[in-house]
């Protein structure tokens, strides 16, 4: 299966993590960031949206798609485990914050950008999964403390 300019699959998987994001941002205007290390927010954040436009976008990818059966079916059911994960896990964290599940909600997301990067060989979105998974992870731990 290939794609042509746009991942529609990979849009829907972006708009799917966004939208307990967005509820928790309304419902917490208040919160500040507390991490005090400018590299991590400003890493956490070249990641964040280099894989939100990468995942359905394919930049300086020559052939944007997968390269076996196996990897489709690893792409669709790995991410849709790993969103329906992040739903229920942000259901849980609405009720009872623990370090615990804020550090879940973190590898999650990292999660589905590498498992997506990975499986339509898509370096790129590989690279800034990295990116985001440790400025995310460091951010979420310092947050937490």
């Amino acid at each position: 299966m290939e794609f042509g300019w746009i991942n529609i699959f990979g849009a829907i998987i972006v708009i799917l993590m966004l939208i307990p994001n967005i509820i928790y941002a309304l419902r917490n205007r208040d919160e500040k960031n507390r991490c005090g290390s400018r590299l991590m927010n400003i890493l956490e954040q070249i990641g964040r949206y280099g894989c939100i436009v990468l995942m359905w976008l394919p930049l300086l990818v020559w052939k944007f798609g997968f390269p076996s059966v196996f990897a489709m079916l690893l792409y669709l059911i790995g991410n849709g485990c790993l969103l329906c994960a992040y739903w229920i896990i942000y259901i849980i964290y609405m009720k009872e914050k623990t370090k615990k599940r804020a550090l879940t909600l973190a590898v999650i997301p990292a999660c589905i950008f590498l498992l997506s990067g990975l499986t339509l060989r898509h370096w790129l979105l590989v690279g800034f999964a990295l990116i985001f998974a440790i400025g995310h992870i460091y951010v979420t731990l310092k947050n937490t403390d």
